[in-house]
């Protein structure tokens, strides 16, 4: 299976349009059509309905198949440029938006290397490990929930590695009027009942307190797909549900913060690279480790 014609596939697909695909990937609207035609000619079978353009069931089932693939091929391609050695004067580090704060890291890579032209991407987790796994970042600040003792439970990574550069305590934080405002510390498992907000790109995922306290009770109320904590942090004040925090939060107005204490969870900050001996990847990691 040819992955230039995989990619057109994925495109034409996500776009729902022949010619928007030819726009994305620079092809003229004809060349996208047989690459399609070439595809399903391979295959023995349609992929796409035509009209209006949407995947058959066989097209959907490549679908799922389609973006790991992609992804593995583009990671083996950065692994291969990454034994070149880091891209002279460039820097691009992707970071979720509650990892720990590269800012004095990279103010001490900036003293190794005076000139550095650094550009930090804030995005979400997947987008984080993706990115430096395709490397469209060369390196990336990702942040999650686990034990104490255990690593993040990160997407497919290929080859990348992860080092652990920060923890510390969660919280949960609730409407200052709710009933449990005022306790010091709260175990999860009194709260599986709960309005939760499901924030997977900012707050703890539910995923992952569901895979802590062993209970598939825990429901959101509320889907929020964005970074800023500020109207994460309004939204719960608004009791449109509860959220898992690091301890480190400033709370609005409004806002209270419980101590997470059962189960033993921390909020974690990972490095994710290529080689731990690439020189930025050693200063990040020895300066946020100092900060942990």
């Amino acid at each position: 299976m040819d992955p230039h014609l995989l990619r057109t596939f994925v495109a034409v697909a996500e776009h729902g349009s022949f010619s928007a695909a030819a726009a994305e990937l620079g092809y003229t609207q004809s060349a996208v059509s047989q690459h399609i035609a070439a595809l399903e000619h391979d295959l023995g079978t349609a992929l796409l309905h035509r009209r209006p353009v949407t995947p058959t069931p066989a097209g959907e089932r490549l679908l799922e198949h389609a973006a790991p693939i992609l992804l593995r091929l583009d990671a083996a391609r950065a692994d291969v440029l990454r034994t070149v050695g880091e891209p002279a004067g460039t820097l691009i580090l992707g970071a979720t938006p509650l990892a720990a704060s590269p800012a004095t890291a990279l103010t001490e890579l900036r003293r190794t290397k005076p000139g550095l032209d650094i550009t930090v991407a804030i995005t979400g987790r997947e987008a984080v490990a993706q990115g430096v796994a395709a490397g469209e970042f060369h390196l990336g600040l990702i942040d999650g929930v686990a034990a104490p003792s255990d690593p993040l439970r990160l997407f497919d990574l290929g080859t990348l590695r992860t080092t652990a550069v920060a923890h510390e305590p969660l919280v949960v934080a609730l409407p200052a009027d709710h009933p449990l405002a005022g306790r010091k510390r709260l175990s999860l498992h009194a709260l599986v009942d709960a309005r939760w907000i499901d924030a997977p790109d900012l707050a703890a995922p539910l995923s992952d307190l569901r895979a802590a306290t062993e209970s598939d009770a825990l429901r959101a109320a509320l889907t929020y797909h964005g970074a800023d904590t500020l109207t994460l942090l309004e939204l719960v004040a608004a009791g449109h549900g509860l959220a898992v925090l690091p301890a480190s939060i400033a709370p609005l107005p409004g806002v209270s913060t419980v101590l997470v204490d059962t189960p033993r969870l921390v909020h974690r900050t990972e490095l994710l690279h290529g080689h731990i001996e690439e020189p930025a990847a050693t200063t990040l990691a020895a300066v946020l480790a100092l900060r942990s």
